[in-house]
């Protein structure tokens, strides 16, 4: 039997799909470093991100094409991750070293903006990637709390530049690291400018796949700062089911449209509860307002979280859910959405890149 060859292999390969990019992996640029020996078939399959919903799915697709072939007794496929980055990674004044920034934003307050940002982080630094979170609410900052460090200040490098805290693998920066958790924050808007920006340009982020920004809730002065300094990759919306969460969301949503940036998709958060004990789901704020103007507006659901006390718990623990009880269906659903949101930035990026247009839409299993 002849052995096979290099050629045989781009060819087979060229029939498996990215489901996310609509495109074969070859033409992708996937697929590295091909090497044959003795009837066993070795290459690397470099995707846009650690991060990857799909790459089990890949793999085992490519596997099983490759196999079939006449003279192969063996595959071995080493999963690799370069992650995609905006077109201003490396030259821009601000983040320079941030390959995506990443606003997570919310129409109005109460709906878990901050929680589901905090989880989303962890979710992606637990793939591997290199992940900051920015907390952005100037008057109402969490994070400290959320990840343990309330009290904690950050140092500075005989340059004053700002140096981020580190928890659970991922870096953080928060007002609620200069002041006192028991002081308000009582700042006109040029002051909010001012200290965003220095956030942006003065802490000493380094080199990140993620930056993640916690906005404050709204439409004002310190989402135009951060969507006219920060040159944002992709915005997310969280929202939740009822009515008068969604009216504000859409708010949001046209905001970012009207600053060009990339609305990569929804977040129902509370979606629904389903009790611990007899398993049966209840709707408390209704359900599927997430779903009705992912399809209303054109954007993509990324995810349903369900009410889970033990949310708040973690939380409050200082440890989020992802991180402190990371086989929960709560936490799996966080990992499920992160990997959404890092395929609809990969989506945006090949888009922009390729010569042919990329359905911007990312379908989702509805829970």
């Amino acid at each position: 039997m002849s052995a096979v060859t290099e050629e045989e292999i781009l060819k087979t390969l060229k029939t498996v799909q990215d489901p996310d990019l609509h495109r074969d992996i070859v033409s992708l640029g996937f697929v590295k470093d091909i090497k044959i020996n003795n009837g066993t078939v070795h290459f690397n399959l470099e995707l846009t991100t650690p991060a990857c919903p799909v790459k089990d799915q890949l793999k085992q697709e490519c596997e099983t094409k490759i196999k079939n072939l006449p003279g192969v007794s063996h595959v071995e496929v080493n999963m690799t991750s370069r992650v995609r980055s905006r077109p201003e990674y490396g030259t821009s004044a601000v983040l320079p070293q941030v390959k995506n920034v990443v606003a997570i934003a919310s129409g109005k307050g109460g709906v878990g903006k901050s929680t589901v940002t905090a989880n989303l982080a962890l979710a992606l630094a637990k793939t591997g990637a290199k992940v900051g979170l920015l907390d952005c609410d100037v008057y109402g900052p969490s994070m400290p709390l959320m990840f343990g460090l309330t009290g904690h200040q950050p140092n500075v490098t005989p340059e004053q530049k700002i140096l981020p805290l580190q928890a659970h693998g991922i870096s953080l920066m928060s007002i609620g690291f200069l002041s006192s958790d028991k002081t308000p924050v009582i700042w006109r808007g040029p002051m909010v400018h001012q200290i965003l920006q220095q956030f942006l340009t003065r802490v000493v982020w380094g080199e990140l796949d993620y930056l993640l920004l916690d906005l404050p809730p709204g439409t004002g002065d310190a989402q135009l700062t951060l969507t006219q300094t920060a040159a944002i990759s992709g915005a997310v919306i969280v929202t939740t089911p009822q009515e008068v969460s969604l009216i504000d969301a859409r708010k949001g949503l046209q905001m970012f449209e009207k600053v060009n940036v990339p609305v990569l998709g929804l977040i129902e958060n509370m979606s629904y509860f389903s009790c611990p004990d007899c398993g049966k789901v209840v709707n408390i704020f209704k359900r599927g307002g997430g779903d009705r103007m992912s399809q209303e507006l054109g954007v993509p659901l990324l995810g349903e979280i369900p009410i889970d006390p033990e949310i708040v718990e973690t939380g409050d623990q200082g440890k989020p859910i992802v991180i402190a009880k990371p086989d929960s269906q709560t936490a799996k659903i966080y990992q499920i959405i992160a990997g959404a949101v890092a395929a609809q930035l990969s989506i945006v990026y090949m888009q922009g890149s390729a010569n042919s247009p990329i359905d911007l839409k990312w379908q989702t299993n509805k829970s």
